[in-house]
Protein backbone atom coordinates (compact mmCIF):
# COMPACT_ATOMS: atom_id res chain seq x y z
CA UNK A 1 0.00 0.00 0.00
CA UNK A 2 1.33 3.82 -0.91
CA UNK A 3 0.97 5.85 1.83
CA UNK A 4 -0.25 9.33 1.50
CA UNK A 5 2.41 12.13 2.30
CA UNK A 6 0.26 13.78 5.23
CA UNK A 7 -0.77 17.51 4.86
CA UNK A 8 -0.30 17.42 1.11
CA UNK A 9 -3.20 18.63 -0.42
CA UNK A 10 -4.16 18.84 -3.94
CA UNK A 11 -3.21 22.25 -5.68
CA UNK A 12 -6.52 24.01 -7.86
CA UNK A 13 -5.95 24.08 -11.75
CA UNK A 14 -3.97 27.12 -12.82
CA UNK A 15 -5.91 28.97 -15.58
CA UNK A 16 -3.40 29.99 -18.54
CA UNK A 17 -1.83 33.03 -18.47
CA UNK A 18 -3.80 35.64 -19.77
CA UNK A 19 -7.24 33.71 -19.16
CA UNK A 20 -8.16 36.18 -16.41
CA UNK A 21 -7.94 39.07 -18.64
CA UNK A 22 -10.15 38.01 -21.06
CA UNK A 23 -13.14 39.93 -19.62
CA UNK A 24 -11.08 42.87 -19.84
CA UNK A 25 -10.39 42.35 -23.88
CA UNK A 26 -13.94 42.01 -24.21
CA UNK A 27 -14.78 45.36 -22.35
CA UNK A 28 -11.94 46.14 -24.94
CA UNK A 29 -13.31 45.07 -27.76
CA UNK A 30 -16.94 46.33 -27.10
CA UNK A 31 -15.25 50.05 -26.61
CA UNK A 32 -13.52 49.69 -29.89
CA UNK A 33 -16.86 48.93 -31.27
CA UNK A 34 -18.44 51.76 -29.80
CA UNK A 35 -15.82 53.76 -31.21
CA UNK A 36 -16.11 52.39 -34.89
CA UNK A 37 -19.33 54.28 -34.96
CA UNK A 38 -18.67 57.79 -34.22
CA UNK A 39 -15.88 57.30 -37.41
CA UNK A 40 -18.05 56.01 -39.73
CA UNK A 41 -20.25 58.75 -38.69
CA UNK A 42 -17.38 61.07 -38.74
CA UNK A 43 -16.83 59.55 -42.37
CA UNK A 44 -20.27 60.59 -43.57
CA UNK A 45 -20.48 64.03 -42.41
CA UNK A 46 -17.07 64.54 -44.45
CA UNK A 47 -18.96 63.31 -47.46
CA UNK A 48 -21.79 65.57 -46.92
CA UNK A 49 -20.10 68.71 -46.73
CA UNK A 50 -18.18 67.98 -49.78
CA UNK A 51 -21.16 66.97 -51.41
CA UNK A 52 -22.84 70.91 -50.41
CA UNK A 53 -19.48 71.97 -51.46
CA UNK A 54 -19.41 70.57 -54.92
CA UNK A 55 -23.37 71.62 -55.26
CA UNK A 56 -22.13 75.74 -54.39
CA UNK A 57 -19.55 74.80 -56.59
CA UNK A 58 -21.63 73.88 -59.38
CA UNK A 59 -24.44 76.59 -58.60
CA UNK A 60 -21.59 79.57 -59.05
CA UNK A 61 -20.81 78.19 -62.29
CA UNK A 62 -24.65 77.77 -63.55
CA UNK A 63 -24.74 81.58 -62.67
CA UNK A 64 -21.75 82.07 -64.34
CA UNK A 65 -22.90 80.67 -67.40
CA UNK A 66 -25.91 82.26 -67.85
CA UNK A 67 -24.53 85.38 -66.95
CA UNK A 68 -22.29 84.93 -69.65
CA UNK A 69 -25.03 83.89 -71.78
CA UNK A 70 -26.66 87.09 -71.32
CA UNK A 71 -24.23 89.56 -71.70
CA UNK A 72 -23.06 87.59 -75.15
CA UNK A 73 -26.91 88.29 -76.04
CA UNK A 74 -27.05 91.45 -75.08
CA UNK A 75 -23.86 91.71 -77.26
CA UNK A 76 -25.65 90.43 -80.38
CA UNK A 77 -28.66 92.63 -80.28
CA UNK A 78 -25.93 95.68 -79.50
CA UNK A 79 -24.45 94.32 -82.65
CA UNK A 80 -27.37 94.15 -84.66
CA UNK A 81 -28.31 97.62 -83.82
CA UNK A 82 -25.36 99.31 -84.41
CA UNK A 83 -25.30 97.69 -87.70
CA UNK A 84 -28.65 98.57 -88.50
CA UNK A 85 -28.10 102.33 -87.49
CA UNK A 86 -24.75 102.56 -89.35
CA UNK A 87 -26.63 101.03 -92.53
CA UNK A 88 -29.68 103.83 -92.10
CA UNK A 89 -27.19 106.50 -91.67
CA UNK A 90 -25.10 105.16 -95.06
CA UNK A 91 -28.44 105.12 -96.97
CA UNK A 92 -29.74 108.47 -95.56
CA UNK A 93 -26.41 110.44 -96.68
CA UNK A 94 -26.74 109.22 -100.32
CA UNK A 95 -29.73 109.82 -100.56
CA UNK A 96 -29.44 113.26 -99.01
CA UNK A 97 -26.81 113.87 -101.86
CA UNK A 98 -29.28 112.82 -104.69
CA UNK A 99 -31.82 115.26 -103.45
CA UNK A 100 -30.83 117.93 -105.65
CA UNK A 101 -30.84 115.94 -108.50
CA UNK A 102 -34.26 114.50 -107.83
CA UNK A 103 -35.65 118.35 -107.57
CA UNK A 104 -34.12 119.24 -111.15
CA UNK A 105 -35.90 116.04 -112.41
CA UNK A 106 -39.02 117.14 -110.46
CA UNK A 107 -38.51 120.61 -112.37
CA UNK A 108 -37.89 119.07 -115.37
CA UNK A 109 -41.48 117.29 -115.58
CA UNK A 110 -43.40 119.97 -114.90
CA UNK A 111 -41.78 121.97 -117.35
CA UNK A 112 -42.89 118.77 -120.12
CA UNK A 113 -38.50 118.30 -120.29
CA UNK A 114 -38.59 115.26 -119.22
CA UNK A 115 -38.28 113.84 -122.56
CA UNK A 116 -36.51 111.05 -124.30
CA UNK A 117 -33.61 109.64 -122.92
CA UNK A 118 -33.61 111.70 -119.88
CA UNK A 119 -37.19 110.35 -119.27
CA UNK A 120 -36.05 106.92 -118.97
CA UNK A 121 -32.85 107.95 -116.82
CA UNK A 122 -34.43 110.04 -114.64
CA UNK A 123 -37.17 107.24 -113.95
CA UNK A 124 -34.73 104.56 -113.19
CA UNK A 125 -32.86 106.89 -110.52
CA UNK A 126 -36.44 107.82 -108.98
CA UNK A 127 -37.27 103.87 -108.91
CA UNK A 128 -33.77 103.10 -106.77
CA UNK A 129 -34.26 105.86 -104.41
CA UNK A 130 -38.16 104.54 -103.53
CA UNK A 131 -36.46 101.00 -103.34
CA UNK A 132 -33.91 102.34 -100.84
CA UNK A 133 -36.88 103.59 -99.03
CA UNK A 134 -37.05 107.24 -100.00
CA UNK A 135 -40.61 108.73 -99.86
CA UNK A 136 -41.65 112.16 -100.99
CA UNK A 137 -43.92 113.87 -98.98
CA UNK A 138 -45.98 117.93 -99.21
CA UNK A 139 -49.22 118.32 -100.67
CA UNK A 140 -51.07 121.85 -101.19
CA UNK A 141 -54.13 122.18 -98.56
CA UNK A 142 -52.56 119.94 -96.23
CA UNK A 143 -52.46 121.43 -92.45
CA UNK A 144 -49.03 123.11 -91.96
CA UNK A 145 -46.89 121.17 -89.32
CA UNK A 146 -43.57 122.31 -87.97
CA UNK A 147 -42.07 119.19 -87.70
CA UNK A 148 -42.23 118.22 -91.46
CA UNK A 149 -42.80 121.41 -93.11
CA UNK A 150 -40.79 124.57 -93.37
CA UNK A 151 -42.66 127.51 -94.26
CA UNK A 152 -40.80 129.97 -96.75
CA UNK A 153 -43.56 132.15 -97.52
CA UNK A 154 -46.82 133.56 -95.47
CA UNK A 155 -50.28 135.38 -96.18
CA UNK A 156 -53.73 135.23 -95.05
CA UNK A 157 -56.89 134.03 -97.06
CA UNK A 158 -60.93 133.93 -96.03
CA UNK A 159 -61.52 130.06 -97.02
CA UNK A 160 -58.97 128.84 -94.92
CA UNK A 161 -59.60 127.81 -91.01
CA UNK A 162 -56.24 126.84 -89.81
CA UNK A 163 -52.50 127.51 -91.10
CA UNK A 164 -52.67 125.41 -94.11
CA UNK A 165 -49.90 124.70 -97.11
CA UNK A 166 -51.15 126.29 -100.27
CA UNK A 167 -47.94 125.84 -102.05
CA UNK A 168 -45.42 123.62 -102.29
CA UNK A 169 -42.11 124.97 -103.07
CA UNK A 170 -39.80 121.70 -102.71
CA UNK A 171 -41.15 118.47 -101.67
CA UNK A 172 -39.95 116.83 -98.29
CA UNK A 173 -38.32 113.44 -98.33
CA UNK A 174 -38.53 110.88 -95.57
CA UNK A 175 -36.99 107.51 -94.87
CA UNK A 176 -39.34 105.40 -92.95
CA UNK A 177 -39.97 107.99 -89.84
CA UNK A 178 -37.07 109.69 -90.43
CA UNK A 179 -37.10 112.95 -91.93
CA UNK A 180 -34.15 113.82 -94.32
CA UNK A 181 -35.53 117.25 -95.53
CA UNK A 182 -38.95 119.02 -94.54
CA UNK A 183 -41.03 120.12 -97.07
CA UNK A 184 -40.61 124.27 -98.11
CA UNK A 185 -43.96 125.45 -98.37
CA UNK A 186 -46.01 129.23 -98.80
CA UNK A 187 -48.96 128.86 -95.71
CA UNK A 188 -52.02 131.21 -94.82
CA UNK A 189 -53.50 132.16 -92.21
CA UNK A 190 -57.41 132.75 -91.47
CA UNK A 191 -58.14 136.65 -91.71
CA UNK A 192 -57.36 138.30 -88.14
CA UNK A 193 -60.59 138.63 -86.68
CA UNK A 194 -62.03 136.43 -89.33
CA UNK A 195 -65.32 134.17 -87.18
CA UNK A 196 -64.46 130.19 -88.10
CA UNK A 197 -67.04 129.35 -90.99
CA UNK A 198 -69.17 127.11 -88.73
CA UNK A 199 -70.12 129.92 -86.59
CA UNK A 200 -70.86 132.52 -89.63
CA UNK A 201 -73.21 129.76 -90.99
CA UNK A 202 -75.01 129.02 -87.42
CA UNK A 203 -75.46 133.26 -87.43
CA UNK A 204 -76.39 133.19 -91.13
CA UNK A 205 -79.00 130.21 -90.26
CA UNK A 206 -80.36 132.24 -86.51
CA UNK A 207 -80.86 135.67 -88.71
CA UNK A 208 -82.88 133.72 -91.35
CA UNK A 209 -84.86 132.17 -88.98
CA UNK A 210 -85.53 135.59 -86.94
CA UNK A 211 -89.19 136.78 -86.80
CA UNK A 212 -90.25 139.35 -89.31
CA UNK A 213 -91.11 142.59 -87.41
CA UNK A 214 -94.75 143.20 -88.30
Amino acid sequence: MSEETPGFDEKPEVPAEGTPEEPETAAASADKAEGAAPAGDASDVALLAQLDQARTALGERTADLQRLQAEYQNYRRRVERDRVTVKEIAVASLLTELLPVLDDIGRAREHGELVGGFKSVAESLETVAAKMGLQQFGKEGEPFDPTIHEALMHSYAPDVTETTCVAILQPGYRIGERTIRPARVAVAEPQPGAAPAGKEESKADEESGAPEEG
